[in-house]
């Protein structure tokens, strides 16, 4: 009786190791690649899109935002550095690949502060994508009616021309763009 249970189940080990074995010949092989070209031909021949440039956190706290990321779990954090014209403080958190982008409120008219009233723990503020030629893609976004936040191009934190596009245009989502 024990050696038709050994059988069976030396059996089934092998049927099991013959699935295993069609199962990962059928899985494709995904390639990941990041280049600071721009990877996507624009809808419109005048401007491309690039790479995720970074993604923007509210915090209510700084300094206690600041301490997670390099104390906690090691990553490199910069300064803070305050950008008036967005009403904003921000801290870059290097990834390696990408950047976080800590953002608190420079005053009580910063669209940040707004935020954090209605998420009192902070969260997902936006995403920015590298592009060409931001006043192409300005242009373009436009007569397409992709609504921008400000008339022109400002300069965000990296000292680099910048939009933001209206989150109810992109799927709930504030877009920034910024000129690679």
């Amino acid at each position: 009786m024990g050696r038709g249970r050994v059988a069976v189940g030396t059996v089934a080990v092998a049927s099991a190791l013959g699935l295993f074995s069609r199962l990962q010949t059928a899985i494709p092989t995904v390639r990941t690649f990041s280049v600071s070209q721009p990877l996507h031909k624009g809808a419109s021949p005048e401007w491309n899109l690039g790479r995720l440039n970074h993604v923007a956190i509210a915090v209510p706290d700084l300094e206690k935002a600041m301490a997670f990321y390099k104390n906690v779990l090691g990553a490199q954090v910069s300064d803070v550095v305050p950008v008036p014209e967005h009403g904003v403080s921000v801290v870059f958190v290097n990834l390696g690949n990408t950047k976080m982008e800590l953002l608190h409120p420079l005053g009580n008219n910063s669209p940040v502060a707004g935020f954090l009233q209605k998420n009192k723990v902070g969260g997902m503020h936006h995403v920015c994508i590298e592009v060409d030629d931001i006043n192409a893609a300005m242009k373009d976004l436009k007569k397409k009616k992709i609504r921008i936040l400000s008339e022109e191009v400002k300069i965000g934190a990296h000292g680099k021309p910048v939009i933001f596009l209206h989150p109810k245009d992109c799927d709930g989502v504030l877009v920034e763009m910024e000129q690679a």
